[in-house]
């Protein structure tokens, strides 16, 4: 979640600027604070309505999409909580944290996925580091009791060595295909010193997609970008990633976007539209955000996929994605992606206007440090804070 190997300590909280509008700029060309004439997002105002504390470190809110309405709130250091009617309960729904190292400010339980038919197989994914500090992707089975999950029947899809004990990425997702993805970062540490990022033989600094439906432990779409490609590990869907912290997909078009956590100076916002074939590659160590890498250096970019969004570490220093709001209690808010900044508390929203340029304005901010967004199974949006162990939803303010 930080973007260096070293925990940084949120900045102090400085006066929020007037909310500006623009398109987000090129590397062709300046930003123009022409208004969006489909929708002024600078008009938007959110707040955060709290749900639930007492929460130990949240990094990560899922719903499993089985009619019960339940919120499941995972919990760095191994656990993951139900959130149902307004209760949390009192037994965790998973509990393994004998297994999970989360040592380090980036490691730990760090994501969920529920099957695409759960309500039929009871199967769920969940990522975390491992008391070696190794990525560990796993499947395990819900019991007799649908609160509580079967703690032994862990079957490991895959396991990816880590060098340092920072950027492990987590997030796990089905895509629209029925495929999990799961985001890794490119190994820690700072600057790429590994050389993950652009390195088509690792699983570092990529976005994976998975056939966990066949095959034992999975097998890899016939689909994916690099299959029968001499040099590419298959299981590879893009690349040029450094530390993918939340990604998702538009519920209603398919869109994934993908937050990346920056260097030393700009955070990013990378898209791939619906229907994309994949195998595309973000920049990271080439860039960070729209500016070549290291910075003043030139650099190619011919074949990269560069981001719609970025910001400067005058506004934050490490990016939170968010989700594409989908629900029903606020209207205004459909079809906006919204995102924030762990350090700053800053929560931005994004939207491409009728001529197709992405659009971004400053829509909210809170004193916390928001380690996640979630959505629930109405498209609902939430929000975690790391440290104070809170839930609250996002609303519109009047």
């Amino acid at each position: 979640m930080s973007p260096t190997a070293t925990t940084k300590l949120p900045p102090t909280k400085q006066p929020t600027p007037p909310p500006t509008e623009g398109p987000v700029p090129t590397p062709r060309e300046e930003p123009s604070l022409t208004p969006a004439p489909s929708r002024d997002l600078s008009a938007l105002r959110v707040d955060l309505q709290p749900v639930v504390s007492g929460l130990d470190q949240p990094v990560d809110i899922a719903n499993a999409a089985d009619g019960f309405g339940r919120l499941f709130i995972v919990e760095k250091p191994g656990r993951i909580r139900v959130l149902q009617d307004g209760e949390l309960s009192s037994v965790p729904f998973l509990d393994i944290t004998g297994r999970v190292g989360s040592g380090g400010s980036e490691q730990g339980l760090l994501g969920l996925a529920f099957h695409p038919d759960y309500v039929r197989n009871g199967y769920f994914f969940v990522n975390y580091t491992d008391r070696q500090g190794d990525t560990v992707i796993s499947r395990f089975v819900v019991g007799q009791d649908p609160a509580q999950a079967d703690p032994s029947s862990e079957v490991v899809i895959l396991t990816v060595g880590q060098p340092a004990a920072n950027h492990n990425g987590g997030q796990l997702a089905f895509g629209p295909d029925g495929f999990l993805y799961a985001g890794l970062g490119d190994g820690g540490r700072a600057g790429d010193p590994f050389g993950n990022g652009q390195n088509t033989q690792t699983l570092l600094g990529k976005m994976l997609r998975l056939d966990v439906d066949h095959g034992e432990p999975y097998t890899v779409p016939a689909s994916n970008p690099f299959v029968g490609s001499s040099g590419f590990r298959p299981e590879i869907w893009a690349t040029g990633l450094r530390n993918p912290w939340r990604f998702s997909f538009d519920r209603s078009s398919g869109d994934l976007y993908i937050a990346d956590v920056g260097q030393n100076e700009y955070e990013e916002i990378d898209y791939q539209p619906a229907g994309s074939p994949g195998g595309e590659n973000y920049g990271w160590s080439i860039m960070e955000g729209l500016h070549c890498y290291p910075a003043g250096e030139a650099c190619d970019r011919v074949g990269l996929t560069l981001p719609v969004a970025e910001y400067d570490h005058a506004q934050g220093c490490s990016v939170t994605g968010g989700y594409v709001y989908r629900g029903q209690q606020f209207p205004s808010l459909d079809g906006i992606y919204l995102f924030g900044d762990y350090c700053s508390g800053r929560i931005w929203a994004l939207a491409r206007d009728g001529q197709g340029q992405w659009r971004m304005a400053e829509v909210g901010r809170a004193d916390i440090e928001p380690s996640s967004f979630g959505e629930d199974e109405s498209g609902e949006l939430y929000f975690a804070d790391l440290q104070g162990g809170q839930l609250y939803q996002i609303v519109i303010l009047p």
